[in-house]
């Protein structure tokens, strides 16, 4: 975990100042600052789109009545391309476009559900529970009951 975070707020960070260092170079002063301004307005503008959708595909699946899992997983997607798009810098910039792109983000959807679905698996088990043991029918963690109408509930 500490080198996780070593490398989210030192390493991501020498690394963008020093591609913007080398395409300031290259480029300029100012087309850098272009480049990086026009990509936090595209990008802030399609996050906000693709989110505003992202939360309605999550509202109709409540209102159909499933569970919006992997409409969750998108909205939480565009989301992150927002925060990577705000943050100054190309790298976090491009990381935060391509989750935009609807392809790359199902890719990555598909990968990080297959992950917590391993991790959800792995942690499934009560933890009043052993790993293996089977629900019993004694379970004190176990509730039974009757669905009523609301007609019927006066019975």
């Amino acid at each position: 975990m500490f080198l996780k975070l070593c490398l989210l707020f030192v390493v991501l960070p020498c690394a963008e100042l020093a591609l913007l260092g080398l395409v300031g170079q290259r480029i300029g002063l100012a087309p850098t600052l272009g480049i990086i301004l026009l990509t936090g307005v595209l990008g802030a503008w399609l996050a906000r789109r693709q989110g505003a959708q992202a939360w309605r595909n999550v509202h109709r699946a409540v209102a159909e009545g499933r569970l919006p899992t992997g409409e969750l997983l998108e909205a939480l997607l565009v989301f992150a391309a927002g925060l990577l798009l705000l943050t100054p810098g190309l790298l976090t910039d491009s990381a935060g476009l391509a989750l935009l792109i609807p392809v790359c983000r199902m890719r990555v959807r598909r990968a990080l559900a297959r992950r917590l679905g391993s991790y959800v698996q792995a942690h499934a088990h009560d933890v009043h529970r052993a790993p293996g043991d089977s629900m019993r029918q004694d379970d004190p963690y176990t509730v039974e009951g009757r669905a009523l109408r609301v007609e019927d509930a006066d019975d």
